[in-house]
């Protein structure tokens, strides 16, 4: 079994930073593809702390076994892989990453094809004009109480895509890891309204049978049994702005009908998004409802 990517430890301050076996930072640097103001910020962060300091001079020497390690840093900076998420996978076996970096790509993959989407519908209303809009047909039915382990992040219209999707794979491993049996569906209750500009507070959640300890960041609780007004999106439609046609079609139910709100909006996504073509029913807009 292979060791964690890091282990590099807390630097000394001892002479051994002039050791004839140590790296300058700018040997360093230049072996692992990093910039000297690149290192210094991996210090900073803790990310990757140089193996001695030498207290008179300041001068920062590195072990030529923390090469790999500031290699694979450096690779996964170019993927655009955030810091945090770099601590994570540092702290992994290889096997253990490979998952990791899957679930992170997965993500990314997902907002691209998002853009790609916005891009598309702005581009030909743009030259063609106005995208005809899906009419969206809202129902209302009784949900079951779940039980729902949960991760809420503060997001705005640019990051909401990865952090859904980081969230997501961060609960279902601690669920696989517990025991828990839990199918592909998942939520994205909204606290609050995220736009482009502004952040609000997401709630991800993962519905699951079986006894689980809570985590760190993960929160463990019964989402009660409730009515909800929903329209079904197609796969290709859940995007930003297009969704926003079926959130306007439950507001217009819920109105029309004289009904009343009963909590946040939320997206309960009926599968995973690589397993469904674009004309599959992907995700209910859903608003809970007073009974």
């Amino acid at each position: 079994m292979s060791e964690p990517w890091s282990s590099t430890g807390s630097p000394s301050a001892s002479p051994s930073a002039d050791s004839t076996d140590s790296l300058s930072t700018a040997e360093f640097g230049r072996l692992a593809g990093l910039s000297i103001k690149a290192l210094r910020l991996y210090d900073a962060s803790g990310l990757l702390p140089p193996a001695a300091v030498d207290e008179l001079s300041g001068y920062r020497r590195y072990r030529p076994e923390q090469l790999e390690p500031a290699r694979r840093v450096s690779l996964l900076r170019r993927l655009g892989v955030p810091l945090a998420v770099i601590h994570e996978m540092l702290a992994l076996r290889d096997a253990e990453v490979v998952t990791r970096l899957d679930r992170w790509w997965a993500g990314e993959d997902a907002a691209m094809e998002a853009r790609r989407s916005t891009y598309y519908w702005l581009r030909t209303s743009l030259a063609h004009g106005d995208d005809p809009e899906r009419i969206y047909s809202v129902r209302t039915e009784h949900r079951a109480e779940r039980k729902v382990a949960t991760i809420r992040v503060e997001v705005d219209q640019q990051s909401l895509v990865p952090a859904i999707g980081t969230a997501q794979w961060t609960i279902r491993a601690h669920l696989d890891e517990q025991g828990a049996v839990h199918g592909p569906e998942h939520w994205v209750i909204y606290h609050g309204l995220v736009t482009p500009d502004a952040e609000a507070t997401v709630e991800v959640c993962v519905p699951f049978s079986g006894t689980v300890e809570p985590a760190r960041d993960i929160a463990l609780r019964l989402e009660p049994g409730r009515l909800v007004a929903f329209a079904t999106v197609l796969r290709d439609d859940c995007f930003y702005p297009r969704i926003t046609a079926a959130y306007e079609a439950v507001q217009r139910h819920i109105t029309t009908g004289g009904l009343v709100a009963a909590g946040p909006p939320r997206e309960i996504y009926l599968n995973h998004w690589e397993r469904l073509t674009g004309e599959d029913p992907f995700a209910l807009v859903a608003q809970p409802i007073e009974e």
